[in-house]
């Protein structure tokens, strides 16, 4: 069922709301100097409609509901006056693409960039990010992650307090300025991935209660009430989501979905609405001849989420791996605290790589239970792994970035990880440079009441933690502009270097055959078989160990590593010797002490590898 509106052309529009439990509804078309009433029509299924209304692009409208309460279109494609404003007739069909011959990109060929509109740029909009293309493109980005930009209260806030799935935010430039970025992303051979929230909706301008029973009180998530996607009338529900996520595909040629925090979508019906979605998805590729991917936050370690519809499985292409981020990140600031308490140790890291969950049915101490299942038959390209993103940096009190918490060394260090990975790596805008512009959580909502109840909840989950002092005010202009990338500084010092180890990184990932794809074979391993080490071997290569790669990365913050070419398993089976020429190494001179290792290595060659550092080799 089509919701919302729908314009036809010739000045005329059609209006479908879904209001099952209303007794009448009207359609309220709110002209320059007047409004007028236009009566709509109810089906059995609770969906009311009114068909070839005189209305143009950009006529405000409203419904009114049992006589009474005006309330916006909860399928709203835009809001130019806010959460609390009139909708907008918008026309999809109006604007002019140039990218008929774009097909997409596959998940194993993604390097994935994820961005904030409003903190990205000074400008804070869709049209600003369009300067800054090139710059990706070089950079060796291959797709940009876009975090929410439905509808939210006000012109500050990391758009999951959306209100309306389907109107993209007035602030940042609308429909028309989210369309000319996907527009020339595809123009420079960039996919466009959209962050979208499924599991709740935002808590100010959130009118869907009056239309219907969209939510439930039988199941609760950290937002408050879950979505309906099981439970009587979830129908009008799931046709609703279903419908928003296909738009982003048709409306606005985005390539990608991201699902926020799937783990908070309840549904325990026979056809689970992640399933339906991969299904309808799955459709919309075949019929328009062109891929699209869904890619799931999750905290399950569920195998189902990504698995085949045929096996059981809900058929969604990846998920990204908080497991992995957890391991890195605890080997390089020791931070035990609330989850980080269940990783630590050299052997987290080699699972990582090797199997992709670390939980996978083991015990956590943290969660007090058995977590996960196994996850080591899945392919590498169903992983999206990162050293940062928005929710590690800015859910902690500061909103400290890495390089806040640990040394220029080990920033390289956790780039080699993420990006030498046999995964998809995802770069958090300007970790590629070592920003010092912290990301904390801001918000401009209107009710005070509201503010008030953000900011004590906010307090609460940084005790969990042990985190002392006062948080920075989410309510606050200045907070939001603090998190601004100031990219004066990128070009110049450390930040310059940082900005080249990256580009010559992700420029071996992509020319080596057994770096630029995630479907080669690998294996990790802790280099001398314990912990004290911290220093790890992971080995690429493909097909019958041709064009293999070694990767070795001491985490340890002061002692370097000796080691030989015969440590490092430089001969074969039948004993004839190997070597290794050089590819790259953390402490070049140009980013680094000049304390490299070796240019190669034989069996009998000596090799020292410096605290917080990578080398990586090529078998010849």
């Amino acid at each position: 069922m089509q919701i919302g509106s729908l314009y036809k052309g010739s000045g005329l529009c059609s209006f479908t709301v879904w209001a099952p439990l209303r007794s009448a509804v009207e359609l309220l078309i709110m002209d320059d100097h007047s409004n007028r009433i236009v009566p709509m029509e109810r089906d059995d299924m609770g969906y009311w409609s009114a068909d070839n209304v005189q209305a143009q692009p950009g006529t405000l409208y409203m419904y009114k509901l049992d006589g009474d309460i005006e309330r916006p279109d909860p399928a709203s494609r835009f809001q130019p006056k806010g959460v609390h404003g009139p909708s907008c007739v918008v026309d999809h069909c109006e604007f002019i693409w140039n990218d008929s011959r774009w097909k997409g990109i596959e998940l194993r060929d993604m390097v994935i960039y994820e961005l904030h509109v409003g903190t990205f740029t000074k400008d804070s909009t869709f049209t600003a990010i369009i300067e800054k293309l090139d710059y990706l493109k070089e950079l060796g980005i291959t797709a940009i992650e876009i975090m929410p930009v439905s509808q939210f209260p006000g012109s500050r806030n990391w758009g999951y307090d959306g209100a309306y799935p389907f109107a993209v935010q007035n602030s940042y430039g609308g429909p028309d300025g989210l369309k000319l970025l996907v527009d020339e992303c595809h123009k420079k051979g960039l996919a466009a991935v959209m962050d979208v929230v499924y599991n709740h909706l935002g808590p100010e301008g959130t009118y869907l209660r009056d239309f219907g029973p969209y939510f439930t009180e039988e199941y609760g998530t950290p937002w408050g009430s879950a979505v309906n996607f099981d439970e009587a009338y979830c129908e009008g529900v799931r046709n609703y989501f279903i419908k928003n996520a296909l738009s982003w595909f048709d409306d606005y040629h985005i390539d990608c979905l991201r699902l926020d925090a799937i783990h908070g979508i309840y549904d325990f019906g026979a056809l689970h609405i992640l399933e339906e979605m991969a299904q309808k998805t799955r459709e919309l590729s075949l019929n328009n001849d062109k891929k699209y991917l869904l890619i799931a936050e999750s905290d399950l370690n569920d195998v189902r989420i990504v698995s085949p519809i045929d096996k059981n499985g809900y058929g969604l292409d990846a998920q990204w791996s908080d497991d992995f981020h957890h391991s890195v990140h605890t080997l390089l600031t020791d931070e035990k605290s609330g989850y980080y308490e269940d990783f630590g140790s050299m052997s987290d890291l080699c699972k990582a790589y090797n199997a992709g969950f670390v939980y996978s049915r083991r015990y956590s101490k943290y969660r007090k239970r058995f977590h996960g299942n196994s996850s080591a038959l899945l392919s590498p390209a169903q992983f999206v792994v990162y050293s940062q993103n928005h929710d590690q940096t800015g859910n902690r009190m500061l909103g400290e970035r890495l390089s806040g918490l640990v040394s220029f060394d080990a920033l390289k260090l956790a780039a080699s990880a993420v990006i030498l990975s046999p995964y998809v790596p995802m770069i958090f805008m300007g970790e590629e440079f070592a920003a010092q512009t912290p990301f904390q959580y801001f918000i401009s909502h209107t009710d005070e009441n509201l503010v008030r109840l953000v900011r004590e909840g906010r307090a609460r989950e940084f005790k969990a933690f042990g985190w002392q002092g006062d948080p920075p005010d989410p309510q606050s202009a200045e907070t939001f502009n603090n998190c601004k990338l100031d990219w004066e500084s990128a070009f110049t010092g450390q930040h310059g270097q940082m900005l080249e180890f990256y580009r010559e990184l992700l420029l071996l990932r992509k020319i080596h055959p057994a770096l630029n794809g995630v479907e080669t074979h690998r294996h990790a391993q802790e280099l001398f078989g314990d912990n004290q080490s911290k220093t790890l071997l992971l080995r690429r290569w493909v097909g019958d160990n041709k064009n293999e790669i070694l990767v070795i990365m001491n985490f340890n913050r002061d002692k370097p590593v000796s080691f030989t070419g015969e440590d490092i398993g430089l001969t074969n089976n039948s004993g004839a010797s190997k070597r290794a020429v050089r590819l790259a190494d953390s402490q070049d001179n140009r980013w680094g002490s000049g304390k490299v290792m070796p240019e190669e290595i034989t069996p009998a060659t000596f090799g020292l590898l410096m605290p917080l550092s990578m080398t990586a080799y090529e078998l010849a």
